[in-house]
């Protein structure tokens, strides 16, 4: 089995949950709708097919039998079983998005049996500035924060969610300290907190390119946040070209319904690539029309594996199966070349080890 990088993804609960609890991390939605269960959808299809036998379960046995047996297995030899049975070479894990405790890289990397890093979400450095940063010293104190990421061992690379704060259609020029300045003291003379200013998060992608490293961006579907119509990748091609003298890659993640958008973008800027994240998983057994769709036009060499599982290690279990399915062994494997040198540190045994 070709080992794959998951170049994007996110730490696993550390405790075990009940059937709601459960159910809540297995979908993008706040709440639940009545009547109904994510059991029955393309990915409870999916869960009952790969996941139930992976815990000794049959495939159609009911939801309330897996929950059991998962809860007298325990979270801790769960998580274990799929990630080992996921086969990654490297996990690359988003540490900026935590509503309860999550494993770390290393703990993430240690049930994988995998190398592990770390992808540092750019809105969560600038908030964490807040309340000790004065407007005229945003810019300096963010530049001096990324680079300080940037040379840690175990950094790889950066990500924007400007697509849930602002939308991604980012301005071309990047804004001047005075405009930063500007934006800033709004942002400040409001409390801080929860950054969302076109202006900001233009600065902040500029200035993640700056260390060189890799700059990762959410486009595509998302949780109720997102206006879906402001997440269409097409939106940053102005940014992109000036971005592009700069040769930094810049990776559009999960992409759908955008999917072709993103495949188009690959192929015509030389610094762009893309994968399908949770896409994979949601879609279930439709997973490989929708790769061939991506493929339509994205240059194989431009296109990465990632799972972007959340809380439930199913969900990187089952990005990996669902996309070998849908990939076979060749473009498998070029996926984790593809890894590798975009993000050149990784393959360097690391702290998942």
């Amino acid at each position: 089995m070709e080992l794959l990088v998951d170049h994007h993804c996110h730490g696993v609960v550390r405790r075990d949950l009940d059937r709601a609890a459960f159910e809540a991390r297995l979908t993008e939605a706040d709440q639940p709708a009545p009547g109904t269960t994510l059991f029955d959808s393309a990915l409870g299809d999916a869960l009952r097919a790969h996941c139930f036998p992976l815990l000794d379960v049959a495939s159609d046995a009911s939801p309330e039998a897996y929950l059991e047996r998962r809860a007298a297995l325990g979270h801790a030899e769960v998580g274990r079983r799929m990630l080992r049975a996921a086969g990654l070479a490297a996990v690359l894990v988003d540490t900026g998005w935590a509503p309860e405790p999550l494993t770390s890289p290393a703990s993430l990397g240690d049930l994988a049996g995998a190398a592990a890093y770390e992808v540092v979400r750019l809105e969560a450095v600038a908030e964490a500035l807040g309340d000790g940063v004065s407007a005229g010293g945003f810019a300096a104190a963010v530049r001096s924060s990324l680079a300080a990421a940037a040379v840690r061992g175990t950094t790889v690379a950066f990500k924007s969610v400007a697509a849930y704060r602002v939308g991604l259609g980012l301005g071309d020029e990047r804004p001047s300290d005075a405009a930063v300045a500007a934006a800033a003291g709004r942002w400040l003379a409001g409390g801080g907190g929860r950054l969302a200013d076109e202006v900001l998060h233009r600065f902040l992608a500029f200035a993640a390119l700056d260390t060189g490293l890799p700059l990762q961006f959410h486009t595509g579907l998302g949780d109720r946040d997102v206006d879906l119509r402001s997440c269409d990748p097409l939106l940053l091609a102005p940014w992109l070209r000036a971005a592009e003298p700069t040769g930094v890659p810049v990776l559009l993640l999960h992409c759908y319904p955008f999917h072709r958008h993103a495949a188009y973008l690959a192929q015509v800027f030389p610094t762009v690539h893309m994968d399908l994240g949770l896409t994979t998983h949601n879609v279930g057994a439709r997973a490989a029309a929708v790769l061939a769709e991506a493929l339509e036009l994205c240059p194989y060499g431009k296109f990465l594996y990632s799972s972007d599982g959340f809380a439930l290690p199913e969900l990187h279990f089952l990005g990996a199966a669902l996309f070998r399915s849908a990939a076979g062994g060749e473009l498998a494997r070029r996926t984790t070349e593809n890894a590798h040198r975009v993000y050149p540190a990784v393959g360097v045994p690391g702290p998942g080890r």
